[in-house]
Formats: structure tokens, sequence, C-alpha cells
């Protein structure tokens, strides 16, 4: 849930492919998160001839890199179709394979805010639809998984000057937001403050000074979350009432 990943199948390795090595790319629209992926490696790595597995879990595909004086396409297809779940599917670039995202922006105030983003997200290739929600400050998103990504959409609104987050409807989320030093803003912060009890989301963004997180309720308290970023080393305050800019 917490970021796009390519995974590697465990014991194989891409650098000592052969010159017959063959790939073929499947869509699998039953496997949707790392633990259906980790099933799918042991499910093909049984096959003679396996040498890589390359999966990406938005698009719900994997690329299997193979030997085929070993095995075939045909093989692989069904030994993922015996599965019942992990059934494979024909993959192309051109397939249009809808996606939706909920993200969760706490330094979205008013509506003049909703506008830019609506205005930033509609120039992007791969956006379908999108629905503000200013009373919970989050936005819906449905795009075209073959033309953008949600990384891409994330970096589009932190450009903008937006700290997004994944939102998700239930009551055990909550949301969290801290000003930091804006030279705190980095990767390595986001990663210590992942490796929190409870935490599910983290982004940053260096314009403004700002950190976002979503977490799980029942496992921190939002004073638990603010005393651990502070012990984490990241010098975070809670921001005054705001007054929005735009608004003026």
């Amino acid at each position: 849930m917490k970021k796009l990943i390519s995974v590697l199948a465990a014991g194989f390795t891409t650098i000592s492919l052969t010159a017959a090595t063959e790939t073929i790319t499947l869509r699998i629209k039953g496997m949707r998160c790392e633990e259906c992926a980790h099933k799918v490696t042991t499910v093909l790595k049984k096959l003679p001839g396996i040498e890589a597995m390359d999966f990406n879990l938005e698009r719900r595909t994997v690329a299997v890199a193979y030997n085929p004086t070993l095995t075939c396409t045909d093989s692989i297809e069904a030994r993922l179709a015996a599965t019942g779940r992990y059934k494979p599917t024909a993959y192309s670039p051109d397939d249009v394979i809808k996606r939706g995202i909920g993200l969760r922006m706490d330094d979205m105030h008013c509506q003049r805010c909703a506008d830019r983003i609506t205005q930033r997200l509609q120039t992007m290739v791969g956006i379908d639809s999108m629905v503000p929600h200013l009373d919970k400050q989050y936005f819906f998103i449905r795009y075209d998984a073959n033309k953008t990504t949600k990384a891409d959409i994330r970096q589009a609104l932190l450009d903008i000057g937006f700290t997004p987050v994944s939102y998700y409807t239930s009551k055990d989320i909550s949301f969290a937001y801290f000003n930091i030093p804006k030279e705190a803003c980095t990767e390595a912060a986001i990663e210590q403050v992942l490796a929190l009890d409870g935490v599910d989301d983290v982004n940053v963004n260096g314009k403004r000074g700002s950190m976002a997180v979503t977490y799980i309720n029942k496992d921190i308290t939002a004073e638990q979350l603010l005393q651990a970023v502070r012990e984490a080393g990241i010098v975070a305050t809670l921001p005054p009432a705001h007054e929005c800019e735009e608004e003026k």
C-alpha cells in the first residue's frame, strides 16, 4: 500500500542472463499486493528456465525472463492459470488500465487551492477524472496506469506546493501535518518516519517546509507520532491556524 515497487524474484538475477533469454509480459488482474507478487514468484520459480521476474503492481503486470530452450510462454501461462486467482492475460502498452487514487492534502484549504490542483492535473496525460472533497481535504483521481503513475501524480502536486499522502476512508486511519525545516525535507526523513510503528505513508515538501503523514490511530496517537518524529531527529512543529492566501 505504500509504494509502487519493482520486485525481483528471490534467488534470481538479471546480471547473468544468457543470449537466449526471452521475455514475456503478462497482466494478472488478481495480483494486487506484494504478497500476491511473492506467490506468483513462488509458482513460477518451480518452472525450469525462469531467470528473472519484474513486477509492476500498479499495472498488475509481471515481466518474466526465461530460457526458451528450457521452458515456453505456454508453460508459464498454464502454470499461472492453474492457480485460479493469478490467471494471466495478454499485456499491451496500448491497454487502458484504469486505477484510482485518493490523496489527502492538509495544505489544500479552499476552492482556489482545489482549482489549482485541478488545472495542474488536467495538463497530465493519462488523467481520466478527478473529484475534490474540500471538507475532508482530499482528491480522488482516476487515471490510466499505462500513461501515468501515482508517483507522477504526487510529484505534480508537490511541484505546485501541496503535500499529498494516501487517503483511506476508514475510522482507523488518521492524518498528521507538521512544519519542518526545509533542509529536513529529504528522502531520508521520509524513510525514518515510515519506519515508525503505525505509519502508513509519509511525504515532505521542501518548498513549503512540510511533512504529511497517514497513520493507523490504533497503533499510535497523534501525540506519540509527533514525539516519535522529534525523537528521530526531525524538528517538527504543529502549524498555526491557517489563513489561506489564495482566498484573498
